[in-house]
């Protein structure tokens, strides 16, 4: 066995046991055992470390330690690296992709309102969001850390907030995301893109007083819903602003949702 002494910093500690936060403990390990194992067994996935030192020295996670090893474990600095996952668009904005684990229900249709494509299903096993995430390279939102030790994920965040719109804030500020949003592109129900339709086109798919008070509309081809500016408007529009950096392009504003609010 070998024994080495643990330090955990600031919001790492959130993942340990009671008695072992903000302090230094020894650890007990097998031989040869390497850091990131380590650091995990200890209930900490690795997409939430930014730096270890062992004795001092910066190492990755794949160092073995050794008995008497001095480990200090620090969080991200900083908003997540989302650069590997940028794609190049008819518009000049990146685009981050997530998906979402069965205990981010609330969350991910309101990503989707801020415009980020967001796979969701509640039915989901682990080795399906793994698998997914690395295929299509999205950034794994969860509340469950065993989820994030899984070895392929490489991009994950581990959500702390307990309602939607909380989670919303805390994902919008710790990756960054203002100057990404895109708002109301995207279905909140099926994440498929929005189009415009002609008014003529709308037919029974809205009531007969929004066909009046209304002449822009979209649609999802999935879903067929139809979306106009309506009553939820104000309310998605002042969720979004509020923690976006930057208010939205206007052009975005007709894109918008009646009856599928968040």
């Amino acid at each position: 066995m070998v024994t080495a002494t643990f330090r955990f910093y600031e919001e790492l500690n959130d993942f340990l046991a009671r008695p072992l936060r903000r302090r230094a403990f020894t650890y007990a390990c097998a031989r040869g055992a390497t850091t990131k194992h380590t650091i995990e067994a200890l209930g900490v996935p690795h997409t939430e470390v930014e730096l270890i030192l062992v004795n001092g020295e910066s190492v990755g996670f794949n160092h073995p330690l050794a008995d008497g090893d001095r480990v200090a474990v620090y969080p991200k600095f900083e908003a997540l690296d989302i650069r590997p996952l940028l794609r190049v668009r008819e518009r000049p904005l990146r685009v981050v992709r997530f998906i979402a684990d069965a205990h981010l229900g609330g969350l991910a249709p309101l990503l989707r309102l801020a415009g980020f494509d967001t796979l969701y299903d509640n039915h989901y096993p682990d080795a399906d969001i793994e698998a997914l995430a690395a295929a299509q390279e999205r950034i794994v939102l969860t509340r469950d850390r065993e989820l994030l030790k899984r070895r392929t994920i490489t991009h994950g965040c581990y959500v702390r907030a307990l309602r939607p719109r909380e989670q919303f804030r805390e994902v919008f500020e710790r990756l960054d995301l203002a100057g990404s949003a895109q708002p109301f592109r995207l279905c909140l129900m099926c994440n498929a893109p929005l189009r415009r339709i002609a008014k003529d086109e709308v037919g029974d798919r809205a009531p007969d007083g929004v066909l009046l008070r209304h002449n822009q509309f979209v649609t999802c081809d999935v879903c067929r819903r139809v979306f106009w500016e309506g009553t939820h408007w104000q309310r998605m529009r002042a969720l979004i602003d509020s923690v976006a950096a930057t208010p939205p392009e206007s052009g975005a504003r007709n894109v918008s949702a009646s009856g599928a609010s968040p």
